[in-house]
């Protein structure tokens, strides 16, 4: 076996929250005044920081961004995950056949990690094993977040595997080292590929990659 420990990105890769993300943003952003469709949200408010989300949307309306749009983001984003927050098909089975240790490491905060596995009912198996950039004031595509995981885990990054869904989560694995799967729509495998992840588009074709079967 050629790694020692597993390093899961959280949206997209174990929940698949990115679309519900994306709606809200596109919501707060129309409520603004600034109009996008939804490939538009989806292309620029997936794989990237709060901040970077924040900035653009304060780039594209007349203004500054209300003092409370980040707060009631997260209030409106966490309402929707309740209602209809799903776990990435095929990942409860996955992480049933593992034999290694893995944890998560996400851009976001630990309140919405927690919720998030905790609704898709995956939040037992990462149990003192969440790591997140606020705790550390690093985001990807710095590589910090995955080097802080691995260091609480025990290992090397030569030691470990990244599994990503995003341009910046690819880029701050590789940076620090790492070996990446990527997870694909199909759209994106060349992109992903060509940065030097190893793409895959389903969970089942990762079992095979991670040698589970």
């Amino acid at each position: 076996m050629e790694y020692k420990c597993i390093i899961f990105d959280s949206d997209g890769v174990l929940v698949d929250s990115e679309t519900i993300t994306a709606k809200v943003f596109q919501k707060m952003a129309r409520e603004l005044g600034f109009d996008l469709d939804f490939e538009s949200a989806i292309e620029n408010f997936t794989g990237t920081s709060m901040k970077e989300n924040l900035e653009f949307i304060e780039e594209n309306i007349e203004g500054e961004l209300p003092e409370n749009f980040e707060k009631e983001f997260r209030q409106r984003s966490y309402e929707a995950f309740k209602t209809d927050l799903i776990p990435v098909k095929g990942i409860r089975s996955l992480i049933e056949k593992l034999r290694v240790p893995f944890c998560v490491a996400s851009s976001g905060p630990v309140e919405k990690i927690r919720l998030n596995l905790s609704l898709v009912n995956l939040l037992d198996n990462f149990e003192n094993r969440i790591f997140s950039s606020y705790d550390i004031g690093s985001w990807k595509p710095d590589p910090g977040i995955f080097l802080h995981a691995a260091s609480s885990m025990g290992f090397e990054p030569e030691e470990c595997v990244v599994i990503e869904d995003s341009t910046s989560g690819i880029r701050a694995a590789l940076a620090g080292g790492f070996k990446v799967y990527a997870l694909s729509d199909g759209k994106k495998k060349k992109t992903f590929e060509l940065l030097g992840a190893i793409a895959f588009e389903s969970m089942k074709e990762l079992e095979g990659l991670l040698h589970l079967y």
